[in-house]
């Protein structure tokens, strides 16, 4: 490991930036130092403005790809070497507005009973039951489970915050049967070797196979599984402050997107659209 490397690394790990966004920042970095076969802090700024030129015309990345490259280097030469080059703040890339995809609740049902495997069906049935993200799922240990207030401890999720989720009965028992059969420590749902949590990729894959098959052809990912659980609570009646704070949310518009989700919220301004137009 080169002594930049280190330094980038450090800076990271100081600046609370979680372990996988440190892995996948410096992966970016690399890319930098391979496109010129230079270290990066030997680059002027013309040689990365025209790095972001080659990768927006030539390579057209995709918007989340290139945002993450955008992220690493700016930090890279931002924090790290202390370069505040005004290329850096010139660089913009649009964020899509597309709706994530949601699953109805037989579709849970489905997918999540087709999962073989059983520490990565007990996580995804976390991620649906809790809202959890995947990262926050898979490293989940016992002593995260508060049966007596009936909640999950999440700890260190997104922005290293701490968060307490509502835990349904029914899925304490199905966590109760999964400990009793597979005796996990001290990973709940740990990988194969049984010394690491269970990888975003195996839990993703998991999935994948599971939906194979299924006749469901939308676009799912462990991801979805968290939109599903928040348009489902709204579905419900749950108020979406409450939401906000069960899903981690720093925002309350990042949890607004779920009121475009609901079929009550399109059933509700179909009533309200008849009613206006019926007189026409």
């Amino acid at each position: 490991m080169t002594e930049l490397r280190q330094r980038m690394i450090r800076d990271m790990e100081l600046h609370g930036l979680a372990p996988g966004t440190q892995q996948t920042y410096v992966e970016a970095v690399k890319h930098l130092a391979a496109h010129y076969r230079r270290p990066p802090d030997q680059l002027s700024e013309d040689e990365v403005r025209d790095f972001f030129v080659h990768l927006t015309k030539v390579r057209r990345l995709a918007a989340s790809t290139l945002r993450v490259h955008l992220f690493a280097v700016k930090f890279l030469f931002q924090k790290t070497l202390a370069r505040p080059w005004p290329v850096l703040n010139l660089i913009r890339v649009p964020r899509p507005k597309t709706l994530p995809e949601v699953l109805s609740r037989e579709e849970v049902r489905m997918l999540l009973a087709r999962v073989r495997r059983p520490a990565a069906r007990m996580s995804l049935v976390m991620m649906y039951a809790c809202g959890l993200r995947v990262s926050e799922a898979n490293h989940l240990q016992a002593r995260d489970i508060d049966s007596r207030r009936m909640v999950v401890h999440v700890r260190a999720g997104k922005g290293q915050k701490d968060r307490d989720v509502t835990l349904p009965r029914h899925t304490l028992d199905q966590l109760r049967a999964y400990w009793v059969q597979h005796r996990p420590r001290p990973w709940l749902f740990p990988s194969n070797n049984g010394l690491l949590p269970l990888s975003s990729g195996s839990a993703r894959r998991c999935l994948q196979a599971a939906q194979r098959g299924s006749g469901i052809t939308k676009d799912v990912s462990c991801h979805t599984l968290r939109h599903s659980y928040a348009t489902h609570l709204l579905e419900a009646g749950v108020d979406l402050r409450v939401i906000q704070g069960l899903l981690g949310h720093r925002s309350l518009k990042t949890t607004f997107v779920y009121l475009h989700l609901t079929q009550s919220t399109l059933k509700a301004v179909h009533r309200t659209v008849d009613t206006l137009m019926a007189n026409l």
